[in-house]
């Protein structure tokens, strides 16, 4: 309604307000209210049906009404075209660089052999000269990019059967940053076996951040597929590590989700936050689906892979606890300014191909990302990577309405597998219920009913 003394004003839908693309909705249970999440701007907020009503009939509301203020600062309306936006970000993430990162594997050698790891290990580790290439790699992309942050992956096989070439290329990685003004962090993926209290301060000393660390059940459960190359338990001395060593960085304790240990995952969470207690360090615990690959299959040891229902219960224990402002790239696949080396300086879009050099596409010796494709061994092994980011070159992914979510999902897999939808892409309630769950946890939003 116009104010006294104003003649009409436009509706909503005149000054371009509609209601988002990208909207969820699912009833509150035990209530007459409904909760909404927007993938477009990352929030979730419950609605009393008055505020659905108007919702619905936005277009027709004075433009001046209260509500599209509110219901704009949520994104659950908006006054431009969100796919277009989504379709611009993935076109900058690949030019305009936050920090360039770099996933560093010092060696692909492993002490374990999990049945499901999508790599083929081999022995050996990163020589001085291929150290010396990775430097001068990361000088070239941060002359190219411009950019003042550097983040390091160390990653593998296992990373701390290198402990050495981590200090020393952190070393001197670190020196590049600081020379440059900029700030630099790392993190490691690792599976904690080799973790003593001296490796500990070496990767706090490296400005190591955080870790993964994967335990895949209680006890034998975990051992029957995380196991010693040869034979031999590792849960004991896991557990032993996290509990008894004073940690300086945040571990993530990864459960590999398959059929033979997800009724485990009560039990692992709850042992994770007594780990947690007991040694005082900031651990947590991430439910992870496991996936087949081509190397598991052929060592015949095929663990049995979650799908369907059970897919979609650990996928949105997983996802809810990551929900984010939508973009329009999935990973650093879709960025120029993120690669991976491998032990002998070859360079990979994703760290599902860090053991195959035949999908590398240059080598950290060569590659300039100035002159990205000139200097690139394979540059069609780089640019299809690219190619899959926003826009999707799928047309019933950029119509779906997860789409600020999967960004068209892992580029590897839509490569190599086929595209592989958001489990729960037919259950959006359950997701936005659980969206819903966590309202006002400590960081969720911006207020008591956003997440």
């Amino acid at each position: 309604m116009a104010k006294e003394g104003q003649g009409p004003g436009r509706t909503a839908g005149e000054a371009g307000w509609h209601a988002s693309r990208y909207n969820l909705v699912a009833p509150v249970p035990g209530t007459k209210n409904a909760a909404i999440a927007n993938l477009f701007r990352g929030t979730c907020a419950e609605y009393t049906p008055l505020e659905t009503y108007l919702l619905s009939v936005v277009e027709e509301l004075d433009e001046r009404h209260p509500i599209i203020e509110r219901l704009a600062r949520r994104g659950v309306i908006a006054d431009f075209d969100e796919r277009a936006a989504l379709e611009a970000m993935g076109r900058a993430a690949c030019a305009m660089p936050r920090g360039i990162g770099l996933t560093i594997c010092p060696t692909m050698g492993c002490n374990f052999d999990c049945p499901y790891c999508f790599e083929d290990h081999k022995a050996g580790k990163m020589s001085a000269e291929v150290q010396d290439d990775v430097v001068a790699l990361a000088t070239r992309m941060l002359d190219a990019s411009g950019a003042k942050g550097m983040h390091v992956t160390w990653f593998g096989g296992e990373p701390l059967l290198a402990p050495d070439i981590i200090e020393s290329l952190s070393a001197r990685l670190m020196a590049l940053a600081e020379e440059r003004g900029g700030e630099y962090s790392a993190g490691i993926i690792t599976n904690g076996y080799l973790l003593t209290q001296e490796v500990a301060d070496m990767l706090g000393r490296c400005e190591v951040k955080s870790a993964q660390v994967t335990i895949d059940g209680m006890g034998a459960t975990h051992d029957s597929t995380r196991h010693l190359a040869g034979g031999g338990p590792t849960f004991e001395r896991i557990a032993a590590n996290l509990r008894e060593l004073k940690l300086p960085f945040e571990v993530s304790v990864r459960h590999n989700v398959h059929e033979g240990n997800k009724a485990e995952m009560d039990g692992l969470e709850a042992f994770v936050r007594e780990l947690a207690e007991e040694s005082g360090n900031d651990i947590d615990y991430y439910p992870a689906p496991v996936s087949g690959s081509e190397v598991a299959d052929a060592r015949g040891e095929q663990v049995g892979l979650l799908c369907g229902a059970d897919a979609s219960e650990v996928g949105i224990r997983q996802e809810a606890g990551r929900f984010a402002v939508g973009r329009g790239h999935y990973c650093g696949a879709h960025t120029i300014w993120g690669v991976g080396v491998d032990a002998e300086g070859n360079l990979q879009k994703c760290w599902e191909a860090v053991d195959k050099p035949a999908i590398s596409f240059g080598t950290a010796r060569d590659w300039d990302p100035a002159d990205p494709l000139a200097t690139a061994s394979d540059p069609d092994n780089l640019t299809m990577y690219l190619n899959t980011a926003c826009p999707v070159p799928d047309d019933e992914c950029r119509e779906c309405v997860w789409l600020p979510h999967c960004v068209g999902g892992c580029p590897h897999r839509r490569l190599f597998y086929g595209r592989k939808c958001v489990a729960f892409r037919d259950e959006p309630e359950r997701y936005v219920l659980a969206l819903h769950a966590r309202i006002g946890e400590k960081g969720q939003g911006t207020g008591p009913k956003t997440a």
